[in-house]
């Protein structure tokens, strides 16, 4: 999950551009301006308008995640309704449990937006961009959580002081500690994907030969690394993940200059890549103990429309999608994607069990809260500390790299 920032009106997109130089700097997803620092390959140009389409369909992304979350799986979620949802939602929880499909859509933009706001940007601007639109409303979600989880009257547990504490690093998974956030897992694989891009795209100066290197050999490290069945490479490689970060990167390229092959390829290698991991993932054989049944068809024809709506993006033919409320949207798309599940199976259980509201009711009822919340926290949290976290983090980078 992309991770899964955001602003600024809209004009037509220059199509043809030049493949080597650098391209305008733009704002990464829904909450971050970019940030002024020395160009790859050449100066920064004007900022470029900003994809609301894309921030739109980050959202419906995260919506989807939702959904499987109060309706789609068993689980916690089934103390929080007090029956299983299958039971609540007859005929759509057998929908609702496509909703994962909403993190490798997450994955896809994030390759699309990374290298975006990686044109242009030496590394420590990127660095600091990277870590104040993680860390400030991660770091908030993981105190509110376990502050609901502590009260008496709730039904779930906080964790220990000593791994809520690990959690704020965001290392737990590679640690093997339980986890505070459940999605969490997703915001380390966008961060294994963050180091691989810097180390070898961003350090050396980011042009499209560069990138399209960098594509072609994740994408073979990765199959190999697969087949050597190694933990540590599966880490590294992520070849589960690693098709829809480089489609993502792929039809970027095509961003830039839709007649770009290699950048068509990609978007089409990743989608094959992509859908086979996704069905090996999700699809298993129906029974009497499945809480319900994936179609392979529907699973990759969900994955190939992810891609394809990225795709439609990239080649302009969503650009009158140009909403302002789209921006607010994409802006409540990370906090909404971080609280949401926790704390929604509090709101679920207040509400339907505690207070008998009917199932049809609290489920859009929960993510209407949900949403509140994710306002409230980028209000009060992310506007203001990120531009001050990313300022610090960029000043501290800097001194060491000049010895200070």
């Amino acid at each position: 999950m992309s991770a899964p920032a955001e602003p600024a009106p809209a004009a037509p997109l220059p199509r043809a551009l030049p493949t080597e130089a650098g391209p305008p700097t733009k704002a990464a997803l829904p909450t971050e301006a970019a940030l002024p620092g020395p160009a790859a390959t050449g100066p920064v140009p004007p900022r470029r308008p900003r994809l609301r389409a894309l921030d739109g369909l980050r959202l419906l992304a995260a919506l989807m995640v939702a959904c499987y979350h109060y309706g789609g799986r068993g689980g916690d979620i089934t103390r929080a309704w007090g029956a299983s949802p299958a039971a609540q939602f007859p005929r759509l929880h057998e929908w609702f449990a496509y909703g994962p499909l909403g993190v490798q859509i997450f994955f896809v933009i994030s390759g699309f937006v990374i290298c975006m706001s990686g044109w242009g940007r030496g590394l420590t601007d990127f660095f600091a961009s990277r870590v104040a639109r993680l860390m400030p409303t991660y770091w908030a979600a993981i105190l509110l959580v376990s502050g609901v989880f502590a009260l008496p009257w709730v039904l779930w547990h906080a964790l220990s002081p000593s791994d809520t504490l690990l959690n704020l690093t965001l290392l737990q998974m590679p640690l093997g500690a339980p986890r505070v956030l459940g999605v969490c897992w997703t915001l380390w694989a966008e961060v294994r994907f963050y180091a691989l891009f810097a180390v070898c795209v961003v350090l050396p100066g980011v042009t499209r030969r560069r990138v399209v290197l960098f594509c072609a050999l994740w994408t073979l490290a990765a199959a190999l690394g697969d087949a050597a069945d190694s933990a540590l490479l599966d880490q590294v490689l992520m070849p589960r993940y690693a098709p829809f970060f480089v489609g993502g990167i792929g039809l970027y390229l095509v961003h830039r200059d839709r007649r770009d092959v290699l950048g068509w390829g990609f978007a089409l290698l990743g989608l094959l890549l992509g859908q086979h991991y996704a069905v090996g993932d999700l699809w298993h054989p129906d029974g009497p103990g499945a809480f319900s049944y994936r179609s392979t068809v529907v699973i990759i024809a969900l994955v190939t429309l992810g891609f394809a709506a990225v795709a439609a993006i990239a080649v302009g033919w969503l650009d009158r999608v140009d909403w302002r409320w789209l921006t607010v949207a994409g802006a409540l798309t990370y906090p909404f994607y971080l609280v949401h599940e926790h704390l929604g199976w509090v709101v679920v259980h207040a509400l339907h069990v505690s207070l008998g509201v009917p199932a049809a009711v609290t489920f859009p009822a929960t993510i209407g809260a949900m949403l509140l919340l994710a306002w409230l926290l980028h209000r009060c949290v992310e506007r203001p500390l990120t531009p001050k976290l990313r300022r610090a983090v960029a000043r501290g980078a800097a001194g060491t790299r000049t010895g200070h």
